[in-house]
C-alpha cells in the first residue's frame, strides 16, 4: 500500500516559470517513488508583497475581510500554474483552493486557526491517482467566509494536511537548505543544524527565525507529523524537526532568533488592583492583539504601570482598542518607543545548565548593548534592545555560544 507525502514549496521556490517547472519535476521524483503526493503551495515570489501594496493603493485602511480575499487569489496563481506543469509532463493532477480541500478555520479575518480538515475528497483525488496540489494560507469558516492564516501560513496548511491524511512524512521545501543557528544572510558563521526538537523549533519560529510558520511546529508536535526542513532547489540533507535531538546534544544553545519593528508601550496610572493586568489584556485578546515581553511597575499603592511589546505593525489599533477602553481601564495615559528589537537564545540544555541568562547579559554588557525588556521560559531568554545593535547582538552571542563550531559528538562520529 502506497503512502501519503505531502510536500509544501514557499514562494520564491515557485516564484517563475522556470522555478515552478523544477518543483514539478521533484514532485514527480516522489511520485516515482511509489508515493501518493499532496502539494501546498504559496503565491509566486512577490505576489503578496504585490497585492498589498495595489491594496494600499486604493484604501489605506481596507478591510480585513477583503484582504483576505485579495490575498487568497496569489496561491490560486499557482496551484493552477504547477498542475498545468505536471499535467504537461504526463501526470494526473488536481489544483483545489483552501476550501476546496476541506480547510475548515475559526471566523478570524487574516490570522485564522485551522479547527479541522474534511478529508473526503482529498482522498478520493489520492485514491484515483492524481496529485493533489492544494492552495496553501487559506481557508474557510463554517459560515462560509474566506479567511488566511497569517504570514507563512502555507506551513501550517502543509502540516495540518500531513496530519489529516496521517502522511508518512511532510517536507518543508524552501530556499534555505535547513534550520540555521542564525540567519546566514546576517551571519556569515551560522551553520546548518541536522535536527532541532519541536520545542526549540516552536521557540525560534514564535521569536522571528521566518523558516518555519510557529503554527506549523505546533500542529507537527501535537501529531506527531516528521517534519523536514530543506532546499528546493539543491539536493542535500535538510534539518529534521523531531520530538528528541540524538544529535549535538553537548550544545546548551541552539540557535539565535531576531526580529526588528518591535515597540514597547507603557499604559501609565493604571489603578494598582488585583484584576488590572487581566483586563488589560483580556481586552487586547478580544481584538486579536498579540502582546509579547510584559513588565509591571509599581509606582505607589494606588498606581501601577504595565509595559509590553507589540510588532511595530500592530501599533496603532493596540493604541486605538486602549483609547477605545480607557474608562472602564482607569490609565492616565499611553507612552510608546518605536525602533527596538527583539534578540533571544534558545535551546533546550538551558534546561539543565544554570547561568545562561547571565552569560547572556553578561555577552551584551561587554558590548555596550543596553537591555530594555527581558523575558525567559525553560528553553528561551529574550532581550529587547536597540534596532541599531540588534545584529551586533546577535552575532556577538553566536560567537559567545560556540554556534559556529561543529558539536563534540558531530566530530566523533
Amino acid at each position: 500500500m502506497s503512502t501519503i507525502v505531502v510536500q509544501k514549496f514557499g514562494g520564491t521556490s515557485v516564484g517563475s516559470v522556470e522555478r515552478i517547472q523544477h518543483v514539478a519535476k521533484r514532485v514527480i521524483s516522489e511520485v516515482e517513488k511509489g508515493h501518493k503526493v499532496v502539494v501546498v503551495v504559496s503565491a509566486m515570489g512577490k505576489t503578496t508583497d504585490q497585492l498589498l501594496t495595489l491594496a494600499n493603493a486604493i484604501n489605506p485602511h481596507p478591510s480585513k475581510r477583503d484582504m483576505d480575499m485579495l490575498l487568497t487569489t496569489g496561491e490560486q496563481i499557482t496551484i493552477s500554474l504547477l498542475a498545468m506543469a505536471l499535467q504537461v509532463r504526463g501526470h494526473e493532477a488536481v489544483s483545489l483552493t483552501g476550501w476546496q480541500a476541506g480547510i475548515r478555520t475559526e471566523p478570524v479575518h487574516g490570522n485564522a486557526r485551522i479547527t479541522h480538515i474534511e478529508t473526503d475528497l482529498l482522498n478520493s483525488h489520492l485514491a484515483s491517482g492524481k496529485i493533489v496540489i492544494v492552495a496553501g494560507f487559506q481557508g474557510i469558516t463554517e459560515t462560509n467566509e474566506i479567511t488566511t492564516l497569517g504570514r507563512g501560513g502555507s506551513d501550517t496548511t502543509a502540516v495540518a494536511l500531513a496530519a489529516a491524511l496521517e502522511a508518512e512524512k511532510c517536507d518543508i521545501y524552501t530556499d534555505v537548505t535547513g534550520v540555521f543557528t542564525t540567519d546566514p544572510r546576517f551571519v556569515k558563521e551560522a551553520r546548518k543544524l541536522a535536527a532541532v526538537s519541536y520545542d526549540e523549533m516552536l521557540e525560534l519560529a514564535n521569536l522571528g527565525a521566518g523558516v518555519l510558520h510557529p503554527r506549523a511546529v505546533e500542529f507537527a508536535k501535537n501529531y506527531g507529523v516528521q517534519l523536514v526542513v530543506r532546499s528546493s532547489m539543491e539536493e542535500e540533507e535538510g534539518t529534521i524537526i523531531e520530538e528528541e535531538v540524538s544529535m549535538e546534544k553537548s550544545l546548551v544553545v541552539r540557535g539565535i532568533a531576531f526580529e526588528d519593528q518591535i515597540t514597547r508601550i507603557s499604559v501609565c496610572g493604571l489603578p494598582n488592583e488585583l484584576h488590572t493586568l487581566s483586563t488589560i489584556f483580556t481586552t487586547l485578546a478580544k481584538h486579536s492583539l498579540n502582546v509579547d515581553i510584559i513588565i509591571q511597575t509599581s509606582m505607589d499603592k494606588d498606581t501601577t504601570n504595565i509595559s509590553f511589546s507589540v510588532k511595530t505593525k500592530d501599533v496603532d489599533e493596540t493604541i486605538q482598542v486602549l483609547e477605545q477602553y480607557k474608562e472602564h481601564l482607569g490609565f492616565s495615559h499611553i507612552e510608546k518607543e518605536s525602533n527596538l528589537a527583539k534578540v533571544s537564545i534558545v535551546g533546550s540544555g538551558m534546561i539543565s545548565n544554570p547561568g545562561v541568562a547571565a552569560e547572556m547579559f553578561q555577552v551584551l554588557a561587554t558590548e555596550g548593548i543596553h537591555v530594555k525588556m527581558v523575558s525567559t521560559s525553560e528553553i528561551k531568554v529574550s532581550t529587547v534592545v536597540d534596532v541599531g545593535v540588534m545584529v551586533k547582538a546577535v552575532e556577538a552571542l553566536h560567537v559567545a555560544f560556540k554556534l559556529g563550531e561543529e558539536s563534540v559528538e558531530r566530530v566523533l562520529s
